[in-house]
């Protein structure tokens, strides 16, 4: 205890709390201090629990602080294992509580700071199902999932990156080789372009060159566009294929849809459910609760060696066959009576299997069903998502059809009418044209007149009038018509509020209760998952020890297989060296001499006596040699002698042959300038 709060206050004192605490301190620290104090360093690995614990209430406090832990995946102590005493310490601020979370929590922080990050991404939130039935709230729901698995995906990589070893160094000595690089492929490029300036007409050839690169790039973009669209018209004529093949298959159903089919099959259904129910899941249960009774039985018992374990099937085998003997006896007893009934309980026997057997078979059909229309299910939503509307079904597609034939028709009609419409357009727009020009020459004749009688734009003044006046009355009948619009539209929203009301007033109601009953059940469900958080640690924890045991256990057994398989090997050797001994003195003891040979000890003292004599032989030759040492010695010394004689004698006569050629007129000094090797007094001596 005095090491975990010696590591506590230390790692407090450093960045980034800077408490200043010393072991006094903080073994004086209130309760309130304590919980402070653990939401800092909470706050400190998840910045969204930095908050004062005196401004939130104390359930809200321990809710958010065990939500935390949970996501952490911190287990208590072994000396707490009830959860109410640890949320009780977490209210209270009990140091017996709140030391080892601060230790936990200060041992692993950077740790536990990726963990609450991943977690505030990770954590799915769980959406009930009849709300994923919404089309918009399922779409947001896969949407949702694909961003999640994404950020994993993005995370994975990050991580990958950070570990790789990438320096700044290397990075900067790459971009100044890529640089040195580009400013080589820039001086290279320069000296292309001096060379083709000299060349005629350089800029067409180049302008050439840039669009043949350009078309190549264009043809290798059109071949890649022409595989995709190859592709995609190969995957659409599979889909077209799944889809057609679907509705025949919903054509098929719905043609033999009948009100006493469905009950027929809803009748079949609930025998079968009932089967299952009432005698086949029972069994299976039963079955699987007596396999693992068995298995704790086996985890319970000590390890076992192979000696045990041969030990246990010999008994096996022989309870199998105390087993068959008083099967055998009983069939011998009872025959005479039994042999009336034993038909009868053998095609019993036969019908039931036979009955359990299609039971597997038709669950397995009913499941192979529901991923098959799980998939249906799957395709129909890619097919809406591709073609934007829904696939029709039988009568729904008879309609359609109908609907689409009675538009062609509405269409072609309309068409006509266009047609004559667009005609008496035509010539409408000529009349028009035609009258312009009427217009025209009247109103230059009107003028003429008006000039004429010094009146001159009185018309034009007369059509203002007649204009001005019209479009007042026009704007005069608009208001009013707009006034009564306004108020009969006032007059039904006022309507249509009531009755809106008067309608929702019960659902508003409904409501409010269903609100209530869901924080009651939100409540409830924070609540329960806190107990199985808690209680999911403890287990995870026993399991931790469990496993631990385990492992010891299989290490033990492991090193007395091993001392066992050694001393087994070590008996065999003595056995085999015990057997070789018995042998041997048999041999030895035996009157035979033929065995007696055989011995070792025998041979042994063949050999030996073989040894002896060859030892006798070469000290004899040894001092034959030693006598004959001196003699042979100085024989080869004279040898040497008399090779060293020779080769003076050849010195000698190469020495007066050189003489009578070159030194006619002065031998003395050419004698006295000669070199001649040394002969040793003991070779005259010697010869």
């Amino acid at each position: 205890m005095s090491d975990q709060l010696k590591f506590i206050v230390e790692k407090l004192n450093q960045e980034p709390f800077k408490k200043n605490y010393n072991l006094i301190t903080f073994d004086s620290l209130e309760s309130m201090q304590l919980l402070q104090l653990l939401n800092d360093v909470l706050g400190e690995i998840d910045p969204k629990h930095v908050v004062d614990i005196r401004e939130e209430m104390p359930d809200q406090t321990t809710k958010r602080m065990l939500s935390l832990l949970g996501i952490l995946k911190y287990k208590p102590p072994g000396s707490i294992i009830d959860l109410s005493t640890f949320r009780q310490g977490l209210v209270t601020g009990s140091k017996p509580v709140i030391h080892p979370v601060l230790h936990w929590l200060l041992q692993r922080t950077n740790e536990l700071k990726k963990r609450a990050y991943l977690a505030r991404f990770l954590i799915k939130l769980e959406v009930p199902i009849e709300f994923l039935q919404d089309d918009t709230v399922a779409d947001t729901n896969k949407q949702y999932e694909e961003l999640m698995e994404a950020f994993k995906n993005l995370h994975k990589e990050c991580e990958q990156l950070k570990a790789s070893g990438f320096s700044t160094a290397e990075i900067r000595r790459d971009i100044t080789a890529m640089e040195e690089e580009k400013d080589q492929l820039i001086k290279r490029v320069e000296r292309l372009k001096k060379r083709v300036e000299t060349v005629q007409n350089h800029q067409r050839m180049l302008e050439i060159a840039r669009q043949l690169r350009l078309e190549k790039e264009r043809e290798e973009s059109l071949v890649q566009q022409k595989q995709e669209q190859k592709n995609q018209l190969f995957h659409a004529e599979q889909r077209l294929q799944r889809v057609q093949l679907q509705l025949k298959a919903m054509h098929h159903a719905v043609a033999d849809s009948k009100p006493e089919s469905l009950v027929k099959k809803l009748e079949a259904e609930i025998k079968l459910n009932s089967f299952l129910v009432n005698e086949e899941i029972p069994r299976d249960l039963e079955t699987k609760k007596q396999s693992l009774y068995f298995l704790q039985k086996v985890v319970a018992e000590p390890a076992m060696s192979q000696s045990d374990l041969n030990e246990l099937e010999t008994k096996i085998d022989e309870v199998n066959a105390q087993i068959n003997q008083l099967i055998e006896k009983r069939m011998i007893k009872y025959e005479p009576i039994d042999s009336r009934f034993s038909m009868y309980r053998q095609q019993a026997s036969i019908i039931s299997r036979k009955k359990e057997a299609k039971a597997e078979e038709l669950q397995a059909a009913k499941e192979e069903m529901s991923n098959i229309e799980r998939q249906m299910l799957q395709k129909a939503n890619e097919a809406r998502e591709l073609e934007g509307t829904e696939i029709l079904k039988g009568d729904e597609f008879k309609r359609y059809v109908s609907k689409l034939r009675s538009k062609n028709t509405l269409y072609k009609k309309k068409r006509q009418e266009i047609a004559e419409i667009t005609a008496e357009y035509g010539i409408l727009q000529r009349t028009e044209e035609l009258l312009k020009q009427r217009h025209d020459a009247i109103q230059q004749q009107l003028q003429a007149i008006e000039d004429k009688k010094g009146i001159s734009g009185y018309s034009y003044t007369q059509e203002e009038l007649e204009r001005v006046s019209a479009v007042k009355s026009e704007m005069d009948e608009m208001k009013g018509r707009t006034l009564d619009n306004m108020s009969e539209m006032v007059k039904k929203l006022n309507a249509t509020v009531a009755e809106k009301k008067s309608s929702l007033a019960p659902v508003v109601k409904e409501l409010r209760q269903l609100r209530q009953k869901c924080q009651e059940l939100t409540q409830e469900c924070d609540e329960k998952k806190v107990q199985y958080d808690s209680c999911a640690a403890g287990l995870e924890s026993n399991r931790s020890t469990l496993e631990q045991e385990v492992r010891g256990l299989r290490q033990e057994s492991i090193q007395e297989e091993s001392g066992y398989h050694f001393i087994n090997c070590a008996k065999q050797n003595l056995e085999v060296q015990l057997q070789r001994a018995k042998d041997e003195m048999k041999m030895y003891i035996s009157p035979d001499p033929q065995e007696r040979r055989k011995a070792i000890r025998e041979q042994y003292t063949r050999m030996i006596l073989e040894q002896e004599n060859l030892g006798k032989k070469l000290r004899e030759k040894q001092k034959a040699v030693r006598e004959s040492h001196g003699p042979n010695m100085k024989q080869v010394k004279m040898w040497r002698d008399v090779e060293q004689l020779m080769e003076l004698k050849l010195i000698v006569k190469n020495w007066w042959c050189s003489y009578a050629v070159s030194s006619e007129s002065q031998p003395e000094h050419y004698i006295a300038s000669s070199n001649f090797p040394e002969i040793s007094p003991q070779i005259y001596e010697d010869g």
